[in-house]
């Protein structure tokens, strides 16, 4: 008896530790699990925390009123310094005014002062970025003049530690202080459009006789005494007809001018030849019954925004057509204003710009983005000057009652909405709207092109091709194992396979970029032919193993049958890769790559899809391979032994039973290799040309979502719409996976329910 009691002790002792190992176990698989909840979610929180500014709307400050003197003249131009500290008055008598923008505070002037006996009689100012005007006269002569802010530090009285900036605006004079013959009959000036650099200076004018003429200007500075010395060539321009013209609009590299004549007329002007600039075109830029009323030039010059008496507002640029021809197009309309349009001015660096209509209202725009941002009211009266600081985070409007209203803007992410980054956009210098991902170029008018179509399509189409191979070897090579390979011959292919997956995917990436591209491409007939005789190599074989003498295949065990077919496989690709050589010399003269381009017109690139396809391929196999053998094998043997037993064949049981039991298994499977090629990067970044193109043809490269984010991560500025646009991709990718897992789930435990009764 007490042997007995002594036994249920130990019994109930071991019992008692097992739960308690239970509940231990329980609880920490239950912290796993959240842990892994938690992380996931932290990781979407922290992207969707990156990238939400850029879908936040612009925001603009009430107006408020600086109390400057009143202008002694007409108010023809404001401008202000890079930190929109300092700003500058142009009035029209040649006098400008300096102060500080925050407080209205006088900080002193200077004059633009005309020859003795001589007027003023027009102005202009060229591209913002530039920071340079121009007053011409009634003698045909313009003063050219820039501004200029001299930034210094010096001491803080009250702390040591620390520095005070302070700014001192001044006008200086690039072409020195005389006065340049613009018309050379000395004829006075109307209208007057001019663009000053490094490389010259253009000056083009409409004389009170109704000429068109224009002098391009070259200067040379004296090193030792700082004189400068000019010379000029003048030449008039034919007239543009339908119309008088009021305003004249040279872009910022002095090669194409814009008349605008007539109530809705522009007449386009090359004028890059300087002795002999030609009319190129008159087009209607607005419908009849509409005038325009405003018009300027977007940053970088291509662009030409145009407002008309009814509010509406127009980009127009060229474009260039199939015979060469340059074309000015409309490309887009923005929400209108209210009222009519009075003035428009362009942002310095970014393609934004401002809008003032007849009632005051004032309207921020982005034109690549096609985004109306905001519109806030400065008053009753319509506006009559309007500025932009350098950075764009202040404008400086003057309504019609002559007083100077400032505010503040905060739009850092106007190049983002929905249009620019998923639909096509045409673009500057384009022949028609396309998507494109271009972040970065090396002049100072580029426009962005943030289009994360392409890359969500080249993610798309990497797995696509991927699956495409891997689907096929790797669930029919799981199956094969897992039901009919013999044991011991099992026990060495799935760790083999399963190795693989441990293969760095640098390495299948350095291979298939210097090895496999080049050999495809030499081979491109041969790859082909291989890709579509292998299949029925396998169907040939196994014909051909039916009809050897049962003595012989008696000889080969029970499931090492497949062995026998990597003689076959490495025969049908050499045979091939032979053949190809043949059919190109035969029909594609020699070079099948060459003649896909030239006779199909197919872009052809030497690291491309098929290549991807094939190297990721590999790479996908052994995932999908080991979930779905598992999968295969795990199936309860007294399913198919009762299958068998009613006198089923083994594929009938296969199909079934097998397969359908196993399905969730396979489907998961397929779906761990689907996030495994929508997620790879070194692949695609060794093994294609890494462009973001939307082409479907197999015989180009692309760009994926996860390779676009390891090139240009390291070279983002942090905070800047190129940085925070990455984080969106990797935001897309993160839900991507997610539905995809998801879905998947669903499909999974759909599958269970469906075949757990068998």
């Amino acid at each position: 008896m007490e042997k007995i009691e002594t036994n249920i002790s130990k019994v109930g002792g071991y019992t008692g530790r097992r739960m308690a190992k239970d509940k231990l176990f329980k609880h920490v698989m239950t912290f796993g699990g959240l842990s892994v909840i938690i992380a996931i979610s932290a990781i979407f929180f922290y992207l969707a925390s990156v990238v939400l500014p850029i879908f936040m709307p612009a925001s603009m400050d009430e107006f408020k009123r600086l109390p400057l003197p009143a202008a002694q003249s007409g108010v023809v131009h404001y401008a202000a310094e890079e930190l929109a500290e300092v700003g500058m008055r142009f009035q029209a008598d040649g006098k400008v005014d300096f102060f500080d923008l925050r407080n209205g505070k006088a900080l002193g002037g200077d004059r633009i002062t005309p020859p003795a006996g001589v007027k003023i009689t027009t102005f202009a100012a060229g591209d913002p970025s530039q920071k340079v005007v121009a007053y011409g006269m009634d003698n045909g002569h313009m003063l050219l003049a820039r501004q200029a802010y001299q930034v210094s530090f010096h001491p803080n009285p009250k702390d040591p530690t620390k520095d005070i900036r302070s700014i001192k605006p001044s006008i200086d004079h690039p072409l020195g202080e005389a006065p340049i013959a613009v018309d050379p009959q000395g004829r006075a000036l109307r209208l007057l459009t001019v663009q000053s650099s490094d490389e010259g200076t253009t000056a083009i004018a409409l004389t009170e006789d109704g000429r068109l003429v224009m002098t391009a200007i070259t200067s040379r500075t004296n090193l030792i005494t700082g004189e400068v010395s000019t010379e000029s060539e003048s030449v008039e321009l034919p007239l543009p007809q339908n119309g008088e013209i009021r305003q004249l609009l040279l872009e910022v590299k002095q090669r194409d001018l814009y008349v605008l004549h007539g109530d809705r007329q522009v007449s386009h002007y090359d004028v890059m030849n300087k002795s002999s600039p030609r009319l190129v075109q008159t087009v209607e830029v607005a419908p009849a019954g509409e005038r325009v009323t405003a018009a300027t030039l977007l940053s970088g010059g291509y662009s030409l925004i145009l407002g008309t008496d009814k509010g509406n507002l127009t980009q127009w640029f060229q474009v260039r057509d199939k015979d060469n021809n340059n074309h000015l197009t409309r490309i887009r309309d923005f929400k209108p204003m209210r009222h009519a349009v009075t003035v428009i001015a362009p942002e310095h660096f970014r393609k934004g710009f401002i809008v003032g209509d007849a009632k005051g209202d004032v309207g921020l725009y982005y034109a690549t983005s096609r985004r109306h941002l905001l519109t806030r009211s400065s008053g009753s009266e319509p506006v009559q000057v309007l500025a932009l600081a350098p950075r764009a985070n202040a404008a400086l409007v003057q309504n019609t009652d002559g007083a100077l209203q400032t505010a503040s803007i905060k739009n850092d992410y106007p190049e983002v909405s929905f249009y620019a980054t998923w639909q096509k956009v045409w673009y500057e210098s384009y022949q028609e709207p396309e998507y494109v991902w271009q972040s970065s170029a090396a002049t100072s008018d580029f426009e962005p092109k943030f289009s994360v179509a392409p890359l969500t399509f080249g993610t798309l189409k990497a797995a696509f091709y991927a699956m495409l191979v891997a689907i096929p070897l790797a669930v029919m090579g799981a199956i094969f194992a897992a039901y009919f390979m013999s044991p011991r011959m099992r026990s060495v292919v799935k760790p083999s396979i399963e190795i693989m997956e441990a293969l760095p995917t640098v390495i299948l990436g350095f291979l298939a970029g210097l090895w496999l591209a080049p050999f495809v491409d030499n081979n491109l007939a041969g790859t082909l032919l291989a890709i579509f005789l292998l299949p029925f190599s396998f169907l040939l074989s196994a014909y051909i193993w039916h009809r050897l003498p049962v003595s012989f295949t008696q000889r080969v065990g029970p499931g090492w049958e497949a062995a026998l077919l990597i003689l076959p496989i490495i025969l049908t690709i050499w045979l091939a890769i032979e053949l190809g050589h043949t059919i190109e010399a035969a029909f594609f003269g020699g070079n099948m790559p060459h003649w896909v381009t030239n006779e199909l017109g197919w872009t052809y690139e030497q690291r491309n899809s098929l290549v991807v396809g094939i190297a990721m391929g590999f790479a996908v196999i052994p995932n999908i391979f080991s979930i779905a053998e598992d999968a295969v094998f795990s199936v309860p043997k007294h399913l198919t032994s009762g299958s068998l037993a009613l006198g089923a064949t083994p594929w009938q049981t296969l199909w079934n039973v097998v397969l359908p039991t196993a399905s969730p298994g396979i489907f998961s499977a397929i779906m761990v290799g689907l996030g495994r090629a929508v997620g790879e990067t070194m692949i695609v970044l060794m093994a294609t040309g890494n462009t973001a193109v939307m082409d479907l043809s197999i015989f180009t490269g692309f760009r994926t979502l996860s390779a676009n984010i390891g090139v240009e991560m390291p070279e983002a500025a942090v905070g800047t719409t190129h940085y925070r646009l990455l984080f969106f991709s990797a935001l897309v990718l993160f839900a991507f996976t997610f539905l995809v897992n998801t879905a998947a789930e669903l499909v999974r435990q759909r599958l269970r329910e469906k075949y757990s009764t068998l």
